[in-house]
């Protein structure tokens, strides 16, 4: 019996000429791509592809192929599709996508405005080539990317800040700022015990970068916690400074568990955007997620 898998192959790998390609874009490995076009060349008892130096390309009885099931292969998607847009508007189940550095802060407040999330963690790149290939419903990105296919807002924008625990004295550091002495201000944070959710540090890179106009610290992070919203916990438990997004100190600031230490002028911000793809079952879902959003990144 044929496997609509097989087909749906089938398709892709004609389309992009390309093994590796297909399985991008189905999110399979390569050897499955080239299991289930092995398997439905067996069934139909021709050869689809003839393999190349770069890619492979369709014989004549793979275009015949193509001809006769592209349409029905594309009814029968759209009905699938269908069926699950009917799940989406019962159950109100979506897919989001987000950084887990922003999750605690933006996305799970979320959870207060709809009964059926299922949250998945990845960074820009892959979310949207998920949401873009419909894979994800919906994505918190901090980039804008081009494209036909999807629709991206912008929900606000965040800044990376300096922060500490609150039994560190920081009036002396905020007064070398202030008279402009930055290489004392460099100095004392270079002495304070640093936490940070990368071993590679790329977000103290950025602020020494704009705030120092250097392009490598010479601190390095006492402690490497990866995830952001837990480091900042802990910073909060126990003494040291970290460099981190505003809207995941804000709760901390707030609540007096994390001062302020600085807020550099020249640190640009990052817009942050919501994106989705194009499907008029989710308008009324994008409009409430972007409303929520923007009052928490306003």
């Amino acid at each position: 019996m044929v496997n609509l898998e097989w087909y749906r192959t089938f398709k892709s790998v004609y389309k992009n000429g390309n093994f590796s390609l297909a399985a991008k874009e189905l999110f399979i490995s390569q050897p499955a791509v080239s299991q289930q076009i092995a398997m439905l060349e067996a069934h139909v008892g021709y050869t689809l592809f003839n393999r190349k130096s770069k890619g492979v390309e369709p014989t004549e009885y793979a275009k015949l192929l193509n001809n006769l099931i592209i349409e029905a292969l594309n009814r029968l998607e759209n009905v699938e599709n269908g069926f699950g847009m009917k799940a989406f508007n019962a159950n109100r189940l979506i897919s989001v996508g987000i950084s887990k550095h922003l999750f605690s802060s933006i996305g799970s407040s979320l959870i207060s405005k709809f009964d059926f999330i299922d949250f998945s963690f990845y960074e820009d790149e892959t979310l949207f080539d998920l949401v873009n290939t419909k894979k994800l419903d919906f994505a918190v990105v901090t980039k804008k990317y081009d494209t036909f296919d999807t629709i991206q807002k912008k929900l606000g924008e965040m800044k990376q800040i300096i922060v500490g625990s609150m039994n560190i004295d920081v009036s002396g550091f905020k007064a070398k700022v202030k008279s402009k002495d930055f290489l004392e201000a460099e100095q004392w944070l270079n002495e304070q015990k640093w936490y940070s959710h990368d071993s590679g540090i790329p977000h103290v890179k950025l602020f020494w970068l704009h705030a120092f106009n250097k392009k490598r610290p010479s601190m390095v992070p006492n402690y490497i916690i990866p995830s952001e919203y837990e480091m900042l916990d802990i910073v909060s438990k126990n003494t040291g400074i970290a460099v981190v997004w505003d809207v995941n100190a804000k709760f901390f600031i707030e609540n007096k568990k994390l001062q302020l230490v600085w807020n550099s002028k020249q640190m640009p911000s990052t817009e942050v955007f919501l994106l989705s793809g194009k499907n008029d079952n989710f308008n009324n879902a994008f409009q409430e997620m972007e409303e929520e959003l923007k009052k928490l990144l306003a």
